[in-house]
């Protein structure tokens, strides 16, 4: 059953060089692409009007043409998944859509509840996003877990790779790291096509650079980012170790899926 009333474009960027697990997009989980579990799930969400991958490589539209994907070759020279899809938003053949939810190709995790949080918020705000509680105290001070904090609208204020919030003379307890003042984001956005336009019209400046997070652009021009708060869900898929674990994974939930595509 769907979810919104407005037309909802999913777009999977897929950039084939990665600097911790090379070839990403192309890497094998349980015999098939990693892409292809992106793909498979995200396109069974009912949210979802149509679903299209863009990527760098003509290995990878190869791979996703003979698994029966939509895909769009796009320019080798953007430097995030955001410009990417604005790209494939920008063509003719992908107007009239009112909004465009960007999925990470590495997640094939990846839930429903979180694209279509995201998708909602993607009209309150110029920008809709996710985030869970952080939980830990190893992942509150871990780099590679993005926080995000909020505003009492749901507003996001700053994303960081920091700890915050900075809990005065002491750590923080186990009860905050699990309320919602703590928050990981989920790097899952929706936007309309205007505001991803605006986007990627915006130079990266100063806070982008220095932490490597894009969506700091959107916020130094003035969009807002609406963030919801959503439940924990596996993680992407970054290194060799997430590779292993993600195969596990999918082959101790996934048989029957498994089975059912042999036959795809």
């Amino acid at each position: 059953m769907r979810v919104l009333a407005r037309r909802v474009l999913a777009i999977i960027p897929a950039r084939l060089g990665s600097e911790r697990l090379p070839r990403k997009p192309l890497h094998p989980l349980a015999g098939r692409p990693l892409i292809e579990w992106v793909w498979r799930r995200v396109r069974s969400f009912p949210v979802l009007d149509r679903v299209v991958v863009a990527t760098d490589s003509e290995e990878v539209v190869a791979a996703c043409r003979a698994m029966g994907a939509e895909v769009v070759l796009t320019s080798p020279d953007h430097t995030s998944g955001t410009e990417r899809a604005a790209e494939v938003v920008a063509r003719s053949e992908y107007a009239g859509y009112e909004v465009v939810v960007n999925v990470q190709g590495d997640e094939p995790f990846v839930a429903e509840a979180q694209v279509a949080e995201a998708a909602a918020l993607a009209g309150r705000f110029d920008v809709g996003t996710v985030a869970t509680p952080v939980r830990t105290l190893a992942a509150w001070q871990d780099p590679a877990v993005v926080k995000v904090v909020r505003a009492e609208d749901g507003r996001a204020l700053y994303f960081t790779r920091s700890p915050v919030p900075h809990v005065r003379g002491r750590e923080p307890t186990a009860q905050e790291l699990g309320s919602t003042a703590f928050l990981r984001h989920i790097g899952v956005y929706a936007y309309t096509p205007r505001a991803l336009a605006r986007w990627v019209s915006h130079p990266p400046g100063a806070l982008e650079r220095l932490e490597r997070l894009e969506q700091l652009r959107a916020l130094a021009a003035g969009l807002s980012i609406g963030v919801g708060v959503v439940e924990e869900t596996e993680g992407g898929v970054d290194t060799p170790a997430d590779a292993r674990r993600a195969e596990a994974r999918l082959r101790a939930l996934a048989q029957p899926l498994l089975a059912e595509n042999k036959g795809l």
